[in-house]
């Protein structure tokens, strides 16, 4: 049983990687953090992940990696591409990160990861039946949970509710736009949230996103028959649940066995 892990977390402005302490959920050395290239083409992205890892020596362990992409990710490979070059689409993600860094690597959505981390380490853990976790920030994350197993790739943030997306008109993006009070703002989120129980009658709603630190302003707002609560690893949540995966990975194999 692996004790300790190592994660990368990509994003479309900057991409970051730690150590992790898979018993305690929490970075084993403190994380770094590169911009993302311009453009975010598969090889240049493939090299700052390179250089990430390489550059915790020893530190980043001999274990599996996992890795957050902001895609749907169907067996290491890239479905759609958000906030990330295009020529991500239909990449095998798993592959070319496994081949680039001589590692075994695990891809994951980077809301199912941060879904993960919640249930293992934060606001869910030991929270039985269906927990769905939340990101509100440009669009709306998604990540479901049975008993602590993931179900990947929900995209509950592409909804169509009154007509619209859901996410463009319910993510923490769409109240800076419109300039929206908390109160409309949380308006919004009821009919989200509302649809969502509608139709997953979850035990536990956990919110994620930057705007989670802010929760008091928003939460008490919201009317729902579903607990919701913030969520408590914030930023570092994509890193911890990816390497947390990639540890728990039956299908693991060293490159080239």
């Amino acid at each position: 049983m692996l004790t300790t892990g190592f994660g990368i977390d990509i994003g479309g402005s900057g991409i970051k990687g730690a150590p992790v302490d898979l018993a305690e959920g929490r970075f084993a050395a403190e994380r770094l953090r590169i911009p993302t290239p311009q453009p975010s083409t598969p090889g240049a992205v493939a090299d700052v992940v390179a250089q990430i890892v390489e550059s915790f020596g020893a530190d980043a362990g001999t274990g599996p990696i996992g890795v957050t992409f902001p895609a749907v990710i169907q067996h290491g490979v890239a479905r759609t591409a958000a906030n990330v070059d295009k020529t991500w689409i239909d990449t095998d993600v798993d592959t070319l990160f496994t081949a680039r860094l001589n590692r075994s690597v695990h891809v994951v959505n980077d809301a199912d990861a941060a879904g993960v981390a919640e249930a293992r380490y934060g606001a869910a853990r030991g929270v039985k039946g269906t927990v769905i976790v939340a990101t509100l920030g440009t669009g709306i994350g998604s990540a479901v949970l049975l008993d602590g197993k993931l179900v990947p790739n929900t995209e509950l943030g592409h909804l169509e509710i009154e007509g619209h997306d859901a996410e463009t008109r319910a993510a923490d993006s769409a109240r800076e736009r419109e300039d929206l009070s908390w109160e409309k703002w949380a308006h919004r989120l009821q009919t989200y949230f509302r649809t969502v129980e509608n139709l997953f009658w979850p035990d536990l709603f956990v919110i994620g996103g930057g705007v989670s630190k802010k929760s008091a302003k928003f939460l008490p707002l919201l009317d729902l028959r579903t607990p919701i609560v913030p969520a408590e690893l914030l930023n570092d949540a994509g890193i911890i649940g990816a390497a947390a995966l990639a540890a728990e990975s039956p299908d693991l194999v060293p490159p080239g066995a």
